[in-house]
């Protein structure tokens, strides 16, 4: 029991490890061959973790294997269009230029259902709406809605907005990020100067964000 525990948890972070080294996509939105390779993963550490008999290797050397493939895979992509093409595929247009597209729908196995729930999903309720509808290399569909459909920007009415500097979270339950307040270009000094205006201690802080003007926000635990 204890092996079966401590192979659970090597190969866990093994995996977790190659994820990480694969980048952000992975986590997000998964092309073909993202897809592919997770899943391969997965199914490939599940051996070892229920079978003791089977060496740790077998299943470390693979996922390595896997992981190598999925990087030269990506560099490839970056670099060739065609190949990123290949593996991927192009993103298809299903309603253009606010004519649905069947043959595109017929291609792609997307019944009208399927394209009127995507649709709800970014807010559109009536079809007339839409210009431009274009389902991406990883299944999501973008929409660009009729000029008299979308909404009025400060642009379209001529005003100018300030710049609004992007707010992080420098405190995260009692715990400051050095990573934000580097960005932010402050020091724990100066958070700890403001708690202390504030009358509050780090530890009773559950929020605490700020930008890099210095304006903040604290959002306190509940008692």
């Amino acid at each position: 029991m204890i092996i079966s525990t401590l192979r659970t948890i090597l190969l866990y972070i093994v995996i977790i490890a190659a994820i990480r080294i694969m980048g952000k996509r992975q986590i997000s939105e998964m092309q073909t061959s993202e897809l592919v390779i997770t899943l391969l993963m997965s199914n490939i550490a599940s051996i070892p973790m229920q079978d003791t008999d089977q060496s740790m290797l077998s299943g470390i050397i693979p996922i390595m294997i896997l992981l190598v493939c999925e990087i030269s895979i990506s560099y490839l992509m970056l670099k060739r269009s065609k190949i990123r093409r290949l593996i991927c595929g192009k993103p298809v247009i299903i309603i253009n230029n606010g004519k649905i597209d069947r043959d595109a729908m017929m291609q792609l196995r997307i019944s009208t259902e399927d394209m009127f729930e995507q649709l709800r999903q970014k807010d559109i309720f009536d079809i007339n709406e839409v210009a431009y509808a274009i389902i991406e290399t990883n299944g999501k569909l973008s929409v660009m809605k009729k000029p008299e459909n979308d909404n009025v920007t400060l642009s379209d009415m001529k005003i100018k907005a300030k710049d609004k500097p992007l707010q992080v979270s420098v405190i995260s339950d009692g715990e400051i990020s050095e990573a934000s307040l580097r960005y932010c270009g402050f020091q724990k000094s100066y958070i700890e100067k403001v708690l202390g205006n504030e009358g509050t201690k780090l530890s009773d802080v559950f929020i605490m964000t700020m930008d890099k003007n210095g304006a903040y926000n604290i959002i306190k635990k509940e008692k």
